[in-house]
């Protein structure tokens, strides 16, 4: 994962006392709770006429219930499809007529619907959002015809690739009772299955407001957002958010393997440790979750980083190339718990087994000599650089705000934790890749072409 910091889904505005023209730009952000318990949020930025509308629910895969995975996912389709003002397909229509584009995206943690659009044409969207919200409605036939849409959406991602058919056997098997071990797109079985009043109930349940959150970020008057979401999003009934009931995952008590076969040229290995979700605490469980952060950016977070180095250019043990690639993740954010990833794909005349062993033996390197100052501060200066790039961007800046809104964190988290990443020390680094990469809690996947398969059964 190069370049790690593009992947911590994070707006981290400011940067070891960032001031003076640099810091003049970051733009002031507001908070309202209207009366009906919608969040409204707004960052003005007036450096250009247009502005991002984002519609934030806090509902994903995770909320939904055996028999019907997918729901989340395919309710967001059917909200392109029709309401009490539109027609099915009239909503992408209108906003192209504004002369905005649109798009929207679901996954484990949220439902998320955007916009970007002139910023004299915000109050009509905002109109088009409030009302697709509130009275989302479609006939069966539209559903019956959407579904076919995402089973299709589901082969071309999933069934016809053998590496995605590994991620998602292997989520399954790294969770045993999170909801995070359902994929997002659903099991086919589940997505043949749904019926209209499925998705229609979980409208129902879900799109409330004190569930939502209205971000916006671009060339406004911040009261007079408020006074057009008061007029649109405030007047949507108010409801109760469903209960909801925890779902801790066990301790991992053994290691666990999958091996997937499937017909593909190449094998492929993922490695995944649980790990801990920063929370915006002061627990210690939120500096180990920063500290692999770092850790992550160590191994991979930039060209040239220790897995880089050590398995794709063959600069580790025995001088031999062992892969063509290798991956590290780890998720900082969410709603559930996360994991650790290291992931591999061998080289040409290397075995699955040998690429897990030379993943593993990084970590085990920083764990027994620790890491240098001089990665440090690289993998740190890599986050300055990437976190104050977004500034530029409205989108960047609107899907922040809502990640920390959807993640129940304060709307300056950004310069919380870019605080406490500054003072990580390579100390922290190496106390953690000596308490979480155990075997103990490892899973291992590993993609078996079946021609490997086939050549075993002789």
């Amino acid at each position: 994962m190069k370049r790690f910091f593009l992947y911590l889904g994070l707006g981290l505005a400011l940067w070891w006392g960032l001031s003076g023209p640099a810091a003049a730009q970051v733009p002031a952000v507001q908070q309202f709770q209207l009366a009906n318990g919608f969040t409204l949020i707004v960052r003005p930025d007036r450096r250009a006429p247009t502005v991002v509308h984002m519609v934030w629910v806090r509902v994903g895969s995770m909320d939904e219930v055996d028999g019907t995975t997918g729901v989340a996912h395919a309710l967001e389709h059917m909200m392109f499809k029709g309401s009490a003002l539109l027609k099915p397909g009239e909503f992408s229509q209108r906003i192209s007529a504004l002369g905005g584009r649109l798009n929207a995206f679901t996954n484990r943690d949220s439902t998320v619907f955007h916009e970007q659009v002139p910023a004299d044409r915000l109050q009509e969207v905002m109109r088009l959002g409030a009302d697709r919200f509130a009275t989302n409605q479609w006939p069966d036939d539209e559903f019956r015809r959407e579904i076919e849409v995402i089973k299709e959406e589901r082969r071309q991602r999933t069934e016809e690739s053998p590496r995605s058919r590994l991620y998602e056997a292997f989520n399954a098997m790294v969770w045993q009772a999170s909801p995070y071990r359902r994929p997002v797109i659903g099991w086919m079985s589940d997505i043949a299955a749904m019926t209209p009043q499925d998705a229609r109930s979980f409208h129902q349940r879900w799109y409330v407001p004190a569930n939502a959150a209205v971000v916006i970020a671009g060339d406004v008057d911040v009261a007079r957002v408020r006074a057009w979401a008061e007029a649109t999003y405030g007047d949507i009934p108010a409801a109760d958010v469903p209960a909801r009931k925890p779902r801790d995952e066990p301790e991992q008590q053994g290691p666990r393997r999958l091996e997937y076969r499937g017909v593909a040229e190449r094998p492929a290995v993922v490695l995944a440790w649980h790990a801990p979700r920063y929370t915006g605490s002061a627990v210690e469980a939120d500096n180990d979750a920063l500290a692999l952060a770092v850790l992550a950016g160590v191994l991979d977070g930039y060209d040239g980083a220790r897995l880089d180095r050590a398995l794709v250019q063959g600069e580790g043990a025995g001088g031999k190339r062992i892969a063509d690639s290798a991956n590290a993740s780890y998720g900082l954010l969410g709603r559930g718990p996360q994991v650790f990833t290291l992931s591999a794909t061998p080289a040409r005349g290397v075995t699955p087994e040998a690429a897990s062993a030379a993943l593993k033996l990084e970590v085990e390197r920083i764990a027994r000599e620790g890491v240098s100052d001089t990665e440090l501060r690289r993998v740190k200066t890599q986050w300055a650089a990437g976190e104050v790039y977004k500034l530029d961007s409205l989108m960047g800046q609107a899907q922040e705000l809502g990640t920390y809104w959807l993640n129940g964190l304060p709307l300056d988290s950004g310069e919380r934790i870019i605080e406490r990443l500054r003072e990580v020390s390579a100390a922290q680094v190496q106390d953690v890749a000596r308490r979480y990469f155990v075997e103990r809690h490892l899973n291992t996947g590993v993609l078996v072409p079946e021609a490997v398969a086939a050549k075993e059964k002789l």
